[in-house]
């Protein structure tokens, strides 16, 4: 059985602020030592649970959050940025038998998490044929356009939400909840065991969860904080100016909707 766990941290136990989220700033490594602890813990539960081979993507920053050399021997880490349109997805294909998200958080212009956001902070929200695009929602059609299942999440509540509603058969844990600038978090002890057990569920569930349906168009659409961005963006090929701070792309193609992303929001 082959996995690819992509793992993000501002979904990780306990980080709350974008301080946590930097390099450059001092609290910043007890939280890539959690966001590794977490990677580990679900590696070692599908692992358990039969996996034999687990390719794992650094989805945050510049990819080299993940302590590589606490990495069990039956893992692949990704480090670093590819370039790929793919980014947080980079490495995945048809090879794999499931995906599984750690440290997932809710989506630019969600209320419910203080550090909400979708791949950056220069969009007010992205909506993806209506509804409004998470990173999970993103990756997931990545992983649906290889016919590739998504099994577990684990991050804030909100996201969790999101991911029930929109990932058939997904299992997920909440690390924290949000309310306005405070989070409520779950202790690290009980994030770390909730990721073994739900980890182990999920993938024990292969063969019995559903790829998420790819539709036959899509209409992605970014709503800018920033006036300029908006209007520097709406010359990318493609795009269409909605109004000051909206510019839409409409394709039936899934890798223009990820290329497009990768360009317009960064």
């Amino acid at each position: 059985m082959k996995l690819f766990l992509s793992a993000d941290i501002e979904g990780c136990a306990g980080l709350a602020m974008p301080a946590e989220t930097h390099k450059a700033e001092s609290v910043y490594r007890a939280y890539a030592g959690e966001m590794t602890k977490e990677v580990v813990a679900a590696c070692e539960a599908a692992h358990a649970a039969g996996a034999d081979e687990i390719v794992v993507k650094d989805g945050h920053g510049d990819a080299s959050n993940i302590d590589p050399l606490k990495m069990p021997e039956y893992v692949t880490l990704i480090r670093g940025k590819s370039g790929h349109p793919y980014n947080m997805m980079y490495g995945i294909d048809a090879s794999f038998d499931g995906v599984l998200y750690l440290g997932y958080h809710a989506p630019a212009g969600s209320p419910c998490f203080s550090i909400s956001h979708t791949s950056t902070g220069n969009s007010l929200y992205i909506r993806l044929n209506g509804k409004i695009m998470s990173e999970c929602m993103l990756n997931s059609y990545t992983a649906a356009s290889h016919g590739v299942p998504v099994l577990f999440l684990s991050g804030d509540s909100e996201i969790c939400r999101q991911a029930e509603d929109f990932l058939p058969g997904i299992t997920t844990i909440a690390t924290k909840h949000g309310e306005g600038g405070a989070t409520w978090c779950v202790s690290a002890e009980k994030v770390l065991e909730d990721i073994y057990q739900g980890v182990r569920t999920a993938v024990s569930r292969i063969g019995k969860v559903p790829c998420l349906p790819m539709p036959d168009c899509f209409a992605y659409e970014v709503t800018y904080k920033d006036w300029k961005k908006a209007y520097a963006m709406s010359f990318y090929p493609g795009m269409e100016k909605v109004d000051t701070f909206t510019n839409r792309l409409v394709t039936a193609r899934w890798m223009d909707v990820v290329t497009a992303h990768g360009f317009v929001v960064y």
